[in-house]
């Protein structure tokens, strides 16, 4: 059977429009952050963006430029905590949610 659609458009179809489905990779992201993989956290935050609350957007909340914030998102993305906390409370502010995070021992 042959896809008719990429996974990429998947993912950001139901970011669009399941508000649970948003809210859980919003965490996620967060999770995998604090784990330590940056890249795959840049990644699903990147689709979050692209999805609900626009580069441009983010870039009008958090007084970054466009471009930055493209960059610090990106694969090679290495922005300071500063900016990571801008960007995650931007998102956090557009979702209308607040994740629960709890601290676990290793």
């Amino acid at each position: 059977m042959a896809l008719t659609r990429s996974y990429k458009e998947t993912v950001l179809e139901r970011l669009r429009e399941e508000p649970e489905f948003r809210e859980a990779l919003y965490a996620e992201a967060i999770t995998v952050l604090l784990g330590g993989e940056q890249s795959v956290a840049f990644s699903m935050l990147r689709d979050l963006v692209h999805a609900s609350i626009t580069f441009k957007r983010l870039a009008e909340e958090t007084g970054i430029s466009e471009k930055s914030l493209h960059r610090m998102l990106g694969t090679n993305g290495n922005p300071t905590i500063q900016n990571i906390g801008k960007i995650l409370q931007a998102i956090q502010h557009d979702l209308g949610y607040v994740p629960q995070v709890t601290v676990s021992a290793a």
